[in-house]
């Protein structure tokens, strides 16, 4: 089976690294037909950032726009106090392991962690 769809796990909170490699490899996966899907997880300090930085989240929002699917780490969400901001923005607030652990076992998924 070929590998197919991407799940990016994104955790740093590091903004340099944020901006030069998961916003912008993100950003135009699907346009160049890297992959069939693709899936932004947001885990840890990556939310601190969208929380903080609003260039941050103008860059979500074109991720979005090019059809990438965006989630975020329920647990992470609420200690950082970001569900607010992240609601508005359409990522979706979630159990993420859930979706790691499947896309791990499912030999179709690539999942990339940062």
């Amino acid at each position: 089976m070929q590998k197919e769809n991407l799940l990016l796990v994104w955790t740093n909170g590091d903004i340099e690294v944020a901006n030069n490699f998961p916003l912008l490899y993100s950003s135009v996966v699907l346009d160049r037909n890297y992959w069939k899907t693709a899936h932004l997880m947001l885990w840890g300090p990556s939310i601190l950032l969208v929380k903080n930085h609003n260039f941050i989240k103008e860059k979500i929002i074109h991720i979005l726009s090019t059809g990438v699917k965006m989630s975020a780490c329920i647990v992470c969400v609420d200690d950082y106090g970001a569900k607010e901001e992240l609601e508005k923005l359409g990522i979706e607030i979630t159990h993420t392991g859930e979706l790691l652990t499947n896309a791990l076992k499912d030999p179709s998924f690539s999942v990339l962690t940062i």
